[in-house]
């Protein structure tokens, strides 16, 4: 995204037309600019005793009084790094010390080989087996990598890397690039960590150990009093009660299925409450929901383990029956690494410790794929105790859903579109924890949930500009949000949607209100894709290839391109399409269109919301 497109969609507490002036001011700015034009609206700011806050945006205060500073780059697809970068950046500043917070995609590579001190934050985005680096990472991470990396030997530096282990290469973007700043000569200043979903258990002790060396390495600055115009203090997003360590629990308004009665799938249109919260949101934002177990898996493992659901199990200073540790707080339905190491050691198991061995790796990413918790339990009998078993068990996480619905039309309400992923497996019936949860939440229950913002999976802030949204399956609730806030804004930029499910007479996700969007002309043009309806399978990217003349022109008229939905195969094929569309009718050869929707990619022009 730009930073103007992020600024554009605060909820601001001014007027409209002065929240115009402002996405006005920064547009074409670049990130010199921003960084002094944040600076001196926090001046002036203090000179009025007020408090400074603004969206989310790489920030990158000015060191006062040292030829030395800290930099934290971080790479982000959920939000989780760059909240962690975030944390430990508004600590070290609490410190007195001089420090710049950057996301990886406006980092400057050129300035590289003037950093002296420099923290990572970099997630790991998995599509299928393969780690990959987040869409705001790409291009440092291929810098890094390349063979245009500097020697660094005058840097230090430490990483801290994000991922899930229910995916076979764990954190291996951050274990990358600490490999690499070591091979280019940089000082390691303290190992590198790897953070699961459960992030804060190791990314707190990780952040402990480096605002200590932030302390030890830079001396805190002595406090002067500025004028206005030489003040430059960090702006820090308005934080709201409620977080993802403690949500607003939101009333189920409606939950309704929105698929015809012979549609294979189950997919719910689900209105939350966010009344009283003070929570806000913006399209391209995700919801985080923190799901439940069912209660018919947690007896399954109960039983395979012969285990008394009612023992009370002690965990730090908290203490519950099993039973609720299982339900409420152990992840069941995804395997990771750690646990089956675990149950392998513990089960003497030489087959399941063999798939842990490096020349395993596909067997092992099988495995990931297709086995749930209590595949192994039945497959590899182990005897566990209740505190093992739970110790054992990776912490629940919460889910991200992006969101359906815009704020500006939507008021105190949330909107989501969610899918039920069930199956059967010997005879027995499989789900998703969180999507049964919610498909199964009846209206007038309550939910746990938070915002996650998405900076990077905004709207233009040029209203003007054409967008052009690729959503198959629920992959399009986000550009139902877009759309709603298109139309509030009075955007007069052309909206081109296309979807793709298997059939149109029962998988037409909101058919009535895109076809309303087309009559009102909010919705320019829709291509639709339903692959099952012809002997011959069509899907999103062969409407891109079919519709590749149209499409080209609009991109290189400056049109904004948007995916969202699955990372595995949909997104690397549009993708694919996207290239063959730039080189064939922007007569390209395909290196070179290849670089050009990199190209945009970098420039926010080309945005991807994929899991």
């Amino acid at each position: 995204m730009t930073y103007a497109s992020s600024a554009a969609r605060v909820l601001p507490p001014i007027s409209p037309e002065k929240a115009q002036t402002a996405a006005d001011l920064i547009q074409g700015l670049d990130a010199h600019a921003l960084h002094w034009l944040s600076g001196y609206m926090a001046g002036a700011a203090a000179q009025l005793g007020g408090v400074a806050t603004t969206a989310a945006l790489p920030v990158a205060p000015v060191a006062a009084a040292s030829d030395e500073r800290l930099t934290i780059v971080y790479g982000s697809q959920t939000g989780n790094a760059k909240r962690v970068a975030e944390q430990l950046a508004a600590r070290v500043e609490t410190a007195g010390l001089p420090v710049r917070i950057v996301r990886a995609d406006a980092y400057r590579t050129s300035e590289l080989k003037k950093e002296r001190f420099l923290y990572l934050v970099f997630a790991t985005h998995s599509e299928g087996d393969a780690a990959e680096p987040t869409d705001d990472a790409r291009g440092f991470f291929e810098f890094i990598t390349g063979r245009r990396a500097p020697k660094l030997p005058e840097l230090s530096y430490a990483v801290l890397a994000l991922g899930d282990s229910s995916y076979a290469d764990f954190c291996g973007v951050g274990r990358t690039l600490d490999t690499r700043l070591a091979e280019l000569g940089a000082t390691r200043l303290f190992d590198h960590a790897e953070a699961d979903v459960d992030i804060e258990t190791v990314a707190g002790p990780w952040a402990e150990t480096a605002l200590k060396q932030a302390e030890e390495r830079l001396s805190a600055p002595a406090a002067a009093p500025a004028a206005a115009s030489s003040v430059v203090t960090p702006l820090r997003p308005a934080r709201s009660a409620w977080t993802r360590e403690r949500p607003f629990v939101a009333e189920v308004l409606a939950n309704q299925r929105i698929v015809g009665s012979g549609s294979e799938k189950d997919v719910r249109h689900i209105e939350l409450s966010l009344a009283g919260s003070g929570l806000h949101y913006q399209p391209g934002d995700a919801l985080g929901v923190w799901p439940t177990q069912a209660p018919e898996l947690v007896a399954r493992v109960l039983d395979v383990l012969k285990l008394d659901g009612a023992t009370d199990v002690t965990v730090g200073e908290e203490t519950l029956p099993l039973s609720r540790w299982l339900g409420e707080r152990r992840e069941l339905t995804a395997l990771t690494r750690p646990f089956l190491k675990a149950h392998g050691e513990r089960g003497g198991h030489a087959a399941l410790q063999a798939l842990l061995q490096p020349t395993a790796s596909a067997e092992f990413a099988q495995l990931l794929a297709s086995q749930q918790v209590i595949d192994v339990l039945r497959g590899y009998p182990t005897a566990w105790d209740a505190a093992g078993l739970v110790a054992a068990l990776r912490p629940l996480a919460p889910r991200m859903y992006s969101i359906a619905s815009s704020e500006a039309q939507a008021d105190e309400e949330i909107h989501l579109t969610v899918a039920r992923l069930a199956f059967e497996q010997d005879g027995e019936a499989r789900w998703g924890a969180a999507s049964r949860y919610l498909c199964e939440v009846p209206e007038g229950a309550q939910v746990p949930v938070f915002i996650e913002a998405n900076t990077r999976f905004r709207l233009p802030a040029d209203g003007t500009r054409d967008v052009i949204m690729v959503g198959p399956g629920t992959g399009v609730a986000p550009f139902r949000a877009f759309l709603q806030q298109r139309q509030e804004d009075g955007a007069t930029g052309r909206n081109w949607l296309f979807f793709g499910n298997p059939h149109r007479h029962s998988d037409f996700l909101y058919q009535i209100e895109w076809l309303q969007a087309l009559k009102e002309g909010t919705l320019t043009r829709l291509d639709v894709a339903f692959s099952r309806d012809q002997a011959e399978k069509i899907y999103v990217q062969d409407r891109l290839r079919e519709h590749g003349a149209d499409v080209w022109a609009w991109l290189n008229a400056g049109a904004h391109l948007y995916v969202c939905g699955d990372a595995e195969h949909m997104a690397p094929d549009v993708n694919a399409a996207l290239i063959d569309v730039i080189a064939e009718h922007g007569n390209k050869p395909r290196e070179e269109a290849t670089a050009w929707l990199k190209g945009l990619l970098a420039e926010g022009r080309y945005a991807r919301d994929v899991y």
